[in-house]
Formats: structure tokens, C-alpha cells, sequence
């Protein structure tokens, strides 16, 4: 049987790939070479899921990979007409980041119920000002998008005491549909934004969106940053229309120095953080190799993505 190729869009550090070791031939590539190796790959690994190279990249004809995985939850940044198109199978990172992004909410929800970023720039300040906290239990959540890690940040909301609504594309038992959201927004506390990234999810939370909610209300996105608005969230924390917000991912990636977000009153910058936590680059390495297995001995494989939705199908 002929040794495959894997083709690794790199991004450092490498990913560890030694039980692979003797049983396929690994070739690497950046943005600039991508586009004349992915022919000869029988296997893409975008190893570097910042890249938007694959959309670009991918031969709209002619021989090309038989299996792309990312190393990452979201694949808007890959899935182009030639490739949704493609028999080329795509498969993604669900499951290394659900628990790790849904502690990063609850984190979020704390720090902003109990007011610990005022907390410490009155530290920095060496101000002693007394003031009152809100309890999380009792308070309402509405979690849009209703996948794994929307579902894991709900289970883990519910445990704070928080009465959370789930939202997904389309209702099903456990889960409201889109036409249920503004009806949820009106009364939530918290909202938090966990979708993929569709032509139905983009600039989801506009100016309507923002003006429907509490003015107590937060609003949390780790999900994708064209999910949001972002020039309307921002007027919304100008005017006091939300009490505040956090956002873990932006529509342009690393944020600019520029950017009028460093400064809006109430909100929390994070660098595309949420999920990544201490041996999550192991784990992704660790889940490609088990992936490859699958693929290597003729089995179905797993977290594979409907290239005409964007996302790996619920259950």
C-alpha cells in the first residue's frame, strides 16, 4: 500500500505527530506554498487555523486532498464554493474546547456579577470604595448556538444557579429556535454568543439585537467575531443600552492597536483565548492522530463537518 501524504499548513509549535512515525509521509507548507502541494496530499492538516490560505488555495479541479481536518471548532476560514462542492471530506476540533470555554464564561459572568474589574482598578488606584454585588443564582442566560460548546457552557451556567435558554437553528426538545430569540434576549441577564459563524449567524447581534436587550444585561461572544456588529456594539456600550460585554473574538484578528474597542467603557478584550488552556495544543495533536487512524484503516470518521451548513451536525 502506498505511504499517504500529510500536508501540514504550519503554524509553530509543530503539532506532535510521532505515533504517525513510518506510516505516512508529512510535507509542510505555509501560505505562500500551500497552493502547489495540496495536489499531491491525500491528507491537509491546517495546523494553523488563523489562515484563511485553504480558501484561496484549494484546486477547483484536478487531484486534490481526501480528507482536511482543522485544529480548530470553526472552519468559515477554509470552506470556500470548491470545496463545499468537493467529495473531499472536512472534519474539526469539537470537543477539545467545550469545557474550557464554558469555565471562561462562567468567569466572565462572575467578574461581572461581582464587579472585579472595578474591584481591581480600585487596587491600582489605592481606592477603598465599598460597594454591592449582584447574585448569579436566580439570574437568566441566553446561550445562542446550541453545539457542544454551547451546550457546555449552558450545563455549566445552570450549575451557578443561572436559568439559561438554549438557542440553535432550528427547535428541538431542550432548545428554542431563531424566532424564540428576541423574545429571550428581552428578559436575559447575560447573553452569550457561541454560534458558528452562516450566512444566518452573520452580524446576528446588530443594533436591533443590542436595543432589544436589558439595559443590565452583559453580552459574551466566543464564538466567531463576525457574529457581532461590532461598530453597533459599540454605540450600545457608548449609550448604556447594555451594562457591559466581553469578547474573546473580533471580525479582524490580532485586534489593531487602533481599534476603538481597547477603549469602550465596560467591555473586556481577550485574544482569542477562551479555550485554550495549558496542553490544549497536545490534545488537538492527540485528536488528528486518532482521526487519522480512522481514516488509515477505512472507518467513518468523526466531528464530520456539513460543508453546506459550516458545522458538524448535532445529534
Amino acid at each position: 500500500m502506498t505511504t499517504p501524504t500529510l500536508l501540514v499548513l504550519d503554524a509553530d509549535p509543530l503539532p506532535r505527530l510521532g505515533r504517525l512515525t513510518g506510516r505516512v509521509r508529512v510535507e509542510h507548507a505555509d501560505d505562500s506554498t500551500l497552493a502547489e502541494r495540496l495536489p499531491s496530499a491525500d491528507v491537509l492538516l491546517v495546523w494553523d487555523f488563523t489562515s484563511r490560505a485553504v480558501r484561496a488555495a484549494w484546486p477547483g479541479e484536478g487531484p486534490r486532498p481526501r480528507w482536511v481536518h482543522t485544529a480548530s471548532a470553526g472552519v468559515d476560514h477554509l470552506l470556500c464554493p470548491e470545496l463545499a462542492a468537493s467529495d473531499t471530506v472536512v472534519t474539526n476540533a469539537r470537543g477539545v474546547f467545550d469545557r474550557p470555554i464554558a469555565e471562561y464564561v462562567a468567569a466572565l459572568v462572575l467578574a461581572f456579577a461581582k464587579d472585579l474589574p472595578r474591584t481591581l482598578e480600585f487596587q491600582r488606584e489605592r481606592t477603598w470604595r465599598h460597594r454591592e454585588s449582584r447574585k448569579v443564582a436566580g439570574t437568566r442566560a441566553v446561550v445562542v448556538g446550541s453545539g457542544p460548546i454551547g451546550r457546555a457552557v449552558a450545563s455549566t451556567l445552570t450549575a451557578l444557579g443561572v436559568k439559561t435558554a438554549l438557542v440553535g437553528r432550528a427547535p428541538r426538545a431542550g432548545v428554542h429556535g431563531p424566532d424564540d430569540l428576541d423574545r429571550l434576549l428581552a428578559r436575559a441577564d447575560w447573553v452569550i454568543a457561541a454560534a458558528p459563524l452562516t450566512e444566518s449567524t452573520r452580524g446576528m447581534f446588530d443594533a436591533r439585537r443590542f436595543g432589544v436587550m436589558q439595559p443590565s444585561a452583559h453580552f459574551v461572544n466566543v464564538g466567531r467575531g463576525q457574529l457581532v456588529v461590532e461598530e453597533a456594539l459599540a454605540e450600545a456600550l457608548r449609550r448604556r443600552w447594555i451594562a457591559g460585554a466581553a469578547l474573546d473574538v473580533f471580525a479582524t484578528e490580532p485586534l489593531p492597536p487602533d481599534s476603538p474597542l481597547w477603549h469602550l467603557p465596560d467591555l473586556i478584550v481577550s485574544p482569542h483565548m477562551s479555550g485554550d488552556t495549558v496542553g490544549w495544543r497536545d490534545e488537538l495533536g492527540e485528536q488528528f492522530v486518532e482521526l487519522f487512524e480512522l481514516w488509515a484503516a477505512g472507518r467513518p470518521l468523526v466531528n464530520v463537518v456539513d460543508k453546506q451548513r459550516g458545522y458538524v451536525p448535532g445529534h
